[in-house]
């Protein structure tokens, strides 16, 4: 778990990720959305923006493809056939 110095420092990083997304002209909803990214990424790693690192990127996206995956499979695959 990130200590309180790491979580300010994110903290910081994620509001000047919005400033310069609002500063580059971006829509409110694209805004959202990568935002939204950012914190789950953040998150999920329980690292600043700062300290990821390829793999740690590498390994969110297959994780977080193979759950999508599955939570679709789930709910596309019926688990009894269909008459």
């Amino acid at each position: 778990m990130m200590n309180n110095e790491q979580q300010q420092r994110s903290d910081y990083l994620y509001e000047q990720h919005v400033t310069h997304l609002t500063l580059q002209g971006k829509r409110p909803a694209t805004i959202d959305g990568y935002s939204r990214a950012l914190r789950r990424i953040t998150h999920h790693l329980d690292k600043s923006p700062d300290t990821l690192t390829t793999d740690d990127l590498k390994r969110y996206f297959d994780t977080s493809q193979n759950d999508t995956l599955n939570c679709c499979t789930k709910l596309c695959l019926p688990s009894q056939p269909v008459l």
